[in-house]
């Protein structure tokens, strides 16, 4: 992402790259032509959006910053910001030496998960929103998602891990027999990415469900609770810490999920999976009109969620970028 003039998509001939132009001269490259060595000339503002996850995201990622802190250094670039898709357990230190607080020149750090580093100040909390690169689509909301009764009280599309809270879960669904009332499907390992018949049997579950169970994995966030209020289903939010560095909630008070938490996330919060038969005996008693209004509510909450945080984002960059340019 970079705040500059629009440019053109790509050179004659040239390796493609997508670019789309937002309002304040703000564009956003991605494609396979955007590789460490590539900006557009006459930039002065650059926005990174880097992927930390795991060792070898971690040196490709590196490989931008260390071309960055060139172009910095020789005055080719004056501002950098960096949205970090960080590590689940939050061990993150690889990129403590290119930001300006310890010398370096990465002055804006938008960091997803809940990183105890976050201050407000240079370091914000980013949400981890749907799983784009698993094609999950842009979802615009129709009078029949909002208005359909859905026949399905809940659903868990997902892998279980042995000896998980997941493992609990199937467990007691089964014991109620709410895994027949329930959209449920489980497997044993993980698959990075899906088929065209996976997502939209996916898709399906959380459009005909009220409920999305929504439990840990290595991490409290996940790409199913955003994708879930895309639909207008409630998240059931198994809100426990995981382990790692994302802080604790003895020190943090709203962790896990602090972002959601603080911009008021209509969801169900629950500490273990045995609070959810209760749920569950209460969800039966809703009527749909209950279930409309509620569906109506999410969807808004989301909109405005998602509104909110790019203004704040816009706004953080304008003022610590563009001010500082006129300085």
């Amino acid at each position: 992402m970079i705040l500059s003039d629009c440019l053109a998509e790509r050179p004659a001939g040239g390796p493609k790259r997508n670019t789309v132009c937002f309002p304040g001269q703000i564009i956003f490259i991605t494609g396979p032509a955007v590789v460490p060595g590539y900006f557009p000339i006459d930039v002065n503002n650059v926005v990174l959006i880097l992927n930390g996850r795991e060792k070898a995201k971690i040196f490709y990622a590196t490989q931008w910053l260390l071309y960055a802190q060139n172009l910095v250094q020789t005055q080719k670039l004056q501002h950098l910001a960096v949205v970090l898709l960080g590590n689940e357990q939050c061990n993150n230190e690889w990129i403590n030496q290119f930001l300006k607080r310890n010398g370096g020149f990465v002055e804006l750090l938008f960091i997803i998960y809940d990183s105890p580093w976050v201050n407000d100040v240079d370091i914000f909390q980013w949400p981890l929103g749907v799983a784009t690169y698993r094609n999950f689509p842009v979802v615009e909301a129709s009078w029949s998602m909002l208005h359909n009764e859905r026949p399905y009280l809940c659903n868990f599309l997902g892998t279980v891990y042995e000896n998980s809270s997941r493992q609990a879960l199937m467990n007691i669904l089964k014991q109620d027999g709410n895994d027949k009332l329930c959209w449920v499907s489980a497997r044993e390992q993980w698959q990075p990415q899906e088929t065209n018949e996976s997502l939209k049997n996916y898709q399906d579950a959380l459009l005909q469900s009220d409920l999305t169970l929504c439990p840990v994995g290595v991490n409290t966030e996940c790409y199913r609770i955003y994708e879930a209020c895309s639909y207008g289903s409630i998240p059931v939010v198994e809100d426990i810490m995981t382990a790692g560095s994302c802080g604790n909630t003895s020190v943090y008070r709203n962790a896990p999920l602090q972002l959601l938490k603080s911009m008021g996330a209509p969801f169900i919060f629950i500490k273990n999976w045995n609070e959810l038969p209760a749920v569950l005996e209460r969800e039966k008693t809703l009527i749909l009109q209950e279930k409309i209004q509620r569906r109506k509510m999410l969807l808004h909450w989301y909109q405005h969620f998602k509104t909110e945080l790019k203004m704040r984002f816009t706004n953080i960059l304008e003022s610590s970028f563009l001010m500082n340019n006129k300085g």
